[in-house]
């Protein structure tokens, strides 16, 4: 354990970090899943509301640090690959 006082202040910033990444990252999974289940549906108005929100949610990922910047564009470019195979 730590002892110096700024030690102990980092592991309280690291603990906060941590869950709010941890928030975010939940989250862009869960839309990015409510995507594809849509898709399997096959309802279109469903699958165009799901893919904004599932866009939105990875973006803001990326812009937090979540995810890195080029990941979140890959897996937006494979959901609309896989948005506009369905149409």
């Amino acid at each position: 354990m730590a002892h110096h006082k700024s030690a102990l202040k980092r592991i309280r910033q690291n603990e906060l970090r941590r869950m709010r990444n941890r928030h975010v990252k939940s989250t862009m999974r869960t839309r990015v899943r409510q995507l594809r289940e849509s898709v399997t549906a096959g309802d279109a108005a469903e699958v165009e509301q799901s893919f904004k929100v599932a866009v939105g949610s990875l973006n803001r990922a990326a812009s937090k640090g979540v995810i890195p910047k080029k990941r979140a564009s890959r897996k937006v470019a494979r959901l609309a690959r896989l948005v506009n195979r369905e149409k």
